[in-house]
């Protein structure tokens, strides 16, 4: 089993030994790289058990390569947000994963998109939450996140998603939905 991330030096290594490349001198110019470069590649490669070096001759066991790379492969569905348009559905999947942000969005229009997801799954019409209800919760939401929650809660009011006053939020219903 490769134990080694892919790195492109040892995928440029393997690929000269499968097309051919059959010394380690010969693939370091086959492989355009240097030749520490192709023997880091090589050792690797031969411990994960795609390349065996016999004689001096190099062998590249490429059905395995196949098989590592078949079996990493994921299978499982993607992950529905429970939108119909297929667009919102990429988006979302993008930025939002087992019920976490991973991230915003650099453009308004997609982080608008985004934070009304996070807002409609998060906040019920008819109730009106304190502030800490508020940052508990979008807590959950950024756990791991590159943002953090009390960012989203301003973006959430600026964008009109949660109402504020005297440090209580509600969940807007007057402003019209993106999604």
């Amino acid at each position: 089993m490769w134990r080694c991330s892919p790195s492109p030096v040892g995928l440029r290594v393997f690929s000269a030994v499968v097309l051919g490349t059959s010394s380690p001198a010969a693939v370091a110019g086959a492989a355009g790289v240097s030749g520490k470069q192709a023997a880091v590649a090589l050792r690797r490669l031969c411990a994960g058990g795609l390349v065996s070096e016999t004689d001096g001759r190099l062998s590249a066991y490429a059905d395995q390569f196949k098989g590592i790379v078949r079996d990493s492969l994921t299978t499982e569905a993607p992950e529905r947000h429970g939108y119909a348009d297929e667009e919102v559905e990429s988006l979302l999947r993008t930025f939002v994963r087992d019920g976490r942000l991973v991230r915003l969005p650099s453009q308004w229009g997609r982080r608008r998109i985004v934070l009304q997801h996070l807002t409609h799954r998060t906040f019920d019409t008819d109730t009106t939450y304190d502030e800490r209800t508020v940052n508990t919760k979008l807590k959950a939401w950024c756990e791991g996140a590159d943002t953090d929650h009390v960012t989203v809660r301003r973006y959430l009011v600026d964008l009109c998603l949660l109402g504020r006053e005297a440090g209580r939020y509600w969940l807007r219903t007057d402003i019209q939905p993106a999604l």
